[in-house]
């Protein structure tokens, strides 16, 4: 295709669209994804601490709860071919900011060495109100590491 007197090569330019689920309900009640991956980027779609059972884990412990919403949005990023090292971007809401130390020592434990931009921000509430926390992440995964 030519326009301006340049040619564009839209074939390059694609990249394959990949999701991953985590098997939640919601996810086509609500129309969502556990992760998108385009290209080199992933993102994360807000994992809540949900057990593999569907009961929340950690009734009351934000530490606990944050530490599963973390193993939940690794193992979607692994699904999508990225790791923790990929990660370049969390965002951490709360629904009581004053326990904002909790949840920053589960996110510390995982990303002192990769220290990417975050966010924390205190949210009204969650779709269930025994939720403390739900966190987001992107990544961007090395050109090498695309499928």
């Amino acid at each position: 295709m030519r326009s301006g007197g340049a040619l564009w090569d839209h074939g390059a330019m694609e990249h394959s669209r990949q999701t991953v689920s985590s098997g939640s309900p919601l996810e086509p009640r609500i129309g969502f994804s556990r992760a998108v991956r385009k290209g080199a980027h992933v993102v994360v779609a807000g994992t809540a601490p949900i057990g593999d059972d569907g009961n929340t884990v950690g009734q009351d412990d934000v530490h606990a709860q944050t530490v599963r919403c973390l193993d939940v949005a690794e193992s979607a990023l692994k699904a999508a071919g990225a790791s923790l090292q990929d990660v370049v971007r969390t965002r951490v809401m709360l629904t009581d900011v004053s326990r904002w130390r909790e949840a920053a020592q589960a996110h510390g434990e995982r990303f002192a060495s990769v220290r990417p931009a975050a966010t924390f921000v205190e949210v009204s509430r969650f779709i269930d109100p025994d939720w403390l926390v739900e966190v987001e992440i992107d990544a961007i995964v090395d050109q090498a590491g695309e499928p």
